[in-house]
């Protein structure tokens, strides 16, 4: 099993975040940021991933800190789990509906933190959660997690479509990504010989 625990306490968050890549969708969420908790259980279900993530933060200022570091973390606790990333089968992309949203989503386990992110979200708000601030968490995430990363929204006028057909794209293109190619588990999927 690939798993890995973080961590991770500042003056601005306390998290705790444990992950298994190799799992079954069981998550276990308490980010105090509602609109979070609901992409990141997204994502562990269409993912298959076994995440329990625990924060306090500083909220009462906004959320920003809160998901930003959580980004980190599980960028962070993504890339502890791969290790030398050997077996990985590397890519994974996805063209992934969210009723009239439509979201192209493509990953590269490359080793280098790369973010291209088109996303035209229409309100600043989903309920009290400020949009923009997705960028934020997937900015922290590939560069804690040494990945590329293309996001790009290809159709949709719900901002809540939009962002749910985001983190479920992302999650099923990264669960592409990371799966063991059988046929060359013992190889570094690279000509160069590392990931990096």
């Amino acid at each position: 099993m690939r798993t890995s625990e973080i961590n991770r306490k500042t003056n601005e968050t306390d998290i705790q975040l444990k992950l298994n890549i190799d799992g079954t969708g069981k998550s276990d969420i308490t980010t105090g940021c509602g609109f979070l908790d609901h992409m990141l259980i997204l994502f562990a279900r269409h993912g298959n991933f076994d995440l329990a993530v625990s924060c306090t933060g500083d909220t009462f200022i906004d959320d920003h800190h809160t998901v930003e570091d959580i980004g980190i973390c599980l960028g962070d606790a993504f890339s502890q789990a791969l290790g030398d990333m050997r077996g990985v089968t590397r890519y994974g992309d996805i063209i992934l509906p969210m009723d009239e949203a439509l979201i192209l989503c493509a990953v590269d386990l490359s080793g280098r933190s790369f973010l291209s992110y088109d996303l035209q979200i229409p309100a600043q708000k989903v309920g009290t959660f400020d949009t923009e601030l997705i960028e934020e968490f997937f900015s922290a995430f590939t560069r804690k997690g040494n990945l590329t990363l293309h996001i790009r929204q290809i159709s949709g006028q719900n901002s809540h479509h939009i962002l749910e057909g985001t983190f479920k794209a992302f999650a099923r293109s990264l669960s592409q990504a990371i799966k063991i190619n059988e046929k060359r588990k013992d190889h570094i999927p690279s000509t160069k010989g590392v990931l990096v």
